[in-house]
């Protein structure tokens, strides 16, 4: 179990973590205009090589992770991510933008093979960490939001890379001061024995990991990335100031990210695939719905389904747990990131063509129909028993 310090700096890391990358979905109209891009719809592909190297770069970061040390590779995480963000704000046109948030992914791609890994080690309610875990990722999205829109309004978006950078930096060095160095690499310990998973293999359940995260990641991505454009267009008669739309929409990220804290709960006491096909099904009902309505109809539909898919987000990290030991726990997430991540990057490209082509109204259409994957996929899945109770 690690101290108190070292548990905090890695939920602060998984804020970060999100925030960065959220942060350009919500300057991208600002970031648009300074570049003199005539719709931000057109700047949203530039994105797309920092989704594709945030997963893409999982792999080689969980294999260091276990091979090297999950510390050093935290460290790296915090300066690595703040430095980049720092290159973000100094770009001048298009390409240099996309070159400096594909080094952005890079450094941001440390952090879910190594520090959900490094969190966890020794945890006596795993559930319970993951989901405490996961609602500090969410609640970067949220100040991402809040913030970045203040930033525009009154400072310009350059402004809202360069103190989240400095503060990240700050953070990395904290870590390396406070965090206790390894004894020996993770790869290097004695492997216990693994978690029970009768009635599937270890390469299938590796495949509905997978797909069910490919497919959650896509949902994430859609909706993370458009829910500033879409709450604008759907809000209309309530607000069109950028920095009040911020503050709703961190409004959202802040209270859908609470459905993590009961998922981690129930996590230790509930059947995975009867508690993940649930929660499924409350994120397909609520898309159909913010597909029919508009303003606060929409922004009540937003929360759940925002709060179903902040919800469905622990399950992948809660199998890790429960089927793969410590020893090989950062090269397992990585392959599994490597693949969901990469392929999920796709979303992010998909949004502005779809919006310019026929509306918001497809793209909800289209997340509804990657819900409907994820339930079918996570149907495979053996019923089994909670492990803590």
């Amino acid at each position: 179990m690690h101290n108190k310090t070292t548990q905090l700096l890695l939920n602060i890391g998984h804020a970060l973590d999100h925030m960065f990358l959220l942060i350009f979905a919500t300057a991208v109209t600002a970031m648009a205009q300074d570049f003199g891009v005539a719709r931000w719809e057109d700047l949203m592909p530039y994105s797309v090589a920092a989704f594709f190297f945030f997963g893409l770069g999982s792999m080689p970061a969980g294999r260091l992770g276990d091979l090297w040390g999950r510390r050093q590779m935290m460290v790296l995480f915090f300066v690595g991510i703040g430095i980049a963000a720092l290159l973000v704000a100094m770009t001048q046109t298009p390409v240099q933008l996309a070159l400096a948030l594909a080094v952005l992914g890079c450094a941001a791609s440390i952090y879910h093979p190594v520090g959900i890994p490094m969190l966890v080690q020794g945890a006596a309610r795993p559930g319970w960490t993951i989901g405490v875990n996961g609602l500090a990722g969410n609640l970067g999205l949220a100040v991402a939001a809040a913030v970045t829109g203040l930033f525009i309004k009154y400072w310009g978006w350059r402004m809202a890379f360069v103190i989240p950078g400095v503060l990240s930096i700050a953070c990395g060095l904290l870590f390396a001061l406070c965090t206790p160095r390894e004894t020996q690499a993770p790869a290097r310990k004695k492997a216990a024995a693994a978690g029970s998973h009768e009635g599937i293999s270890v390469p299938q359940l590796l495949l509905i990991m997978t797909i069910a995260a490919t497919s959650g990641n896509m949902l994430f991505n859609f909706s993370t990335s458009s829910n500033y454009e879409l709450l604008t267009s759907k809000f209309t008669e309530v607000s069109q100031d950028p920095a009040q739309i911020g503050l709703f929409l961190a409004g959202v990220y802040i209270l859908a990210s609470l459905t993590q804290l009961l998922i981690g709960h129930l996590l230790d006491r509930v059947a995975l695939k009867t508690l993940y096909r649930s929660v499924i099904v409350v994120q397909l009902l609520a898309l159909l719905l913010a597909n029919n309505v508009q303003g606060w109809g929409f922004y009540f539909a937003q929360l759940v389904f925002m709060a179903a898919i902040f919800g469905a987000i622990p399950f992948t990290d809660a199998m890790v747990v429960r089927y793969v030991d410590d020893a090989m726990r950062s090269r397992v997430s990585g392959m599994r990131l490597a693949v969901s991540l990469g392929a999920s990057s796709l979303a992010v490209w998909l949004i502005g063509p779809i919006v310019k082509a026929s509306g918001f109204t497809s793209l909800l259409w289209v997340m509804a129909a990657t819900s409907c994957i994820t339930f079918a996929v996570v149907s495979l899945l053996p019923q089994q028993q909670a492990t803590h109770t």
